[in-house]
């Protein structure tokens, strides 16, 4: 079974129990002498986008795996839509579409040649196949690149094509690794665009993601994985909460400076200031607004220029500091299997 293959049979199974459309409960997953997932519980609800936040190794790919029925865990029980991913796992199959951290198209096919081949593997005759296909290109903005080899699409037309063959079949629930894994910062906001108008149409979407802003922009809910383990639950707004006082966020004119200005915001505000992985950023957790004006003017009077600041709710990146005691790292292509 290919990565992003639409896993789908030709039977289709009922969704219309009244439970969530993912009940993982005690989920456990060793890769030799790694746990890759370490006793999980996690509940997502039908009709939401549901994200799973972590560095690499936090064993975010390995639970996707195990719920797309793609590993069988060493303990714990999971259920989708109601149905055993383990004893009733072609049901599952049959009710889901799973993308994965790379593009899986045949490169050397057409756009459009990729999505016939795999509309005919699930059961379309030739004509449907073909015109499901053409829905597809022109609902992504493929169609005038239909006839040109995959291997000449940019990242973010092939990530497009990846999720276009995913629902060739509309799954009612679809698992989403890392969709935008190196795309630039438009391609990514297309890919977005695509994901929240799968959710406006009703489908669950499991999303997981080292991108921070994009756990933010997306996700109704947000479980934060590291080390194999969930360690926090919430909205986005909840964990932000969570972590109590509100934030003062500067980034600098010139990162050089940053080292300065670090020290003067530490001694004006009195609490230990962070450094985002932005160069030019600096962020601190702040309970008196009246301090953060007496930080920047610190700054001002130091000849320390500032493009922008803002005070408000901390960030996620805050957040996942605060739970993990380190930033969440720059977006990798390590595979957890190969941690093991």
């Amino acid at each position: 079974m290919t990565n992003n293959a639409a896993m789908a049979t030709g039977r289709r199974v009922t969704t219309s129990h009244d439970g969530p459309a993912i009940d993982a409960n005690g989920l456990v997953y060793c890769f030799k002498h790694h746990t890759a997932v370490d006793g999980i519980d996690l509940n997502v609800a039908r009709g939401e986008i549901y994200g799973l936040l972590g560095p690499n190794g936090a064993g975010k790919t390995t639970m996707i795996r195990i719920l797309a029925t793609l590993l069988r865990p060493d303990a714990g029980t999971a259920r989708v839509f109601g149905h055993d991913v383990v004893r009733d796992a072609d049901a599952v199959r049959s009710l889901v579409s799973l993308t994965g951290q790379f593009a899986a198209v045949d490169e050397d096919l057409p756009g459009k040649e990729n999505l016939v081949l795999i509309a005919r593997l699930l059961g379309y005759r030739h004509k449907a196949a073909k015109q499901r296909a053409d829905q597809l290109l022109v609902a992504f903005g493929l169609a005038e690149a239909a006839g040109r080899p995959a291997k000449t699409y940019s990242g973010g037309m092939r990530r497009k094509l990846d999720i276009a063959a995913s629902i060739v079949v509309t799954p009612a629930l679809l698992f989403l690794d890392e969709p935008t894994t190196g795309l630039d910062p438009r391609s990514r906001n297309q890919v977005w665009d695509i994901i929240r108008d799968l959710a406006a149409g009703g489908k669950t979407v499991l999303l997981t993601t080292q991108y921070l802003d994009e756990a933010d922009q997306l996700a109704d809910r947000i479980a934060v994985m590291d080390s194999g383990r969930i360690i926090a639950k919430g909205t986005p707004g909840e964990l932000k909460s969570s972590v109590g006082a509100g934030s003062l966020q500067v980034r600098l004119h010139n990162p050089a400076q940053r080292p300065d200005a670090e020290r003067l915001l530490a001694r004006s505000l009195g609490v230990p200031v962070r450094l985002g992985s932005d160069p030019a950023a600096l962020s601190a957790r702040i309970s008196d607004p009246d301090l953060a004006a007496h930080a920047l003017t610190a700054l001002t009077a130091s000849h320390i220029a500032i493009n922008d600041f803002a005070l408000g709710q901390p960030s996620l990146d805050e957040v996942f500091l605060t739970l993990t005691g380190h930033h969440a790292p720059e977006n990798t292509e390590a595979n957890e299997e190969n941690i093991a």
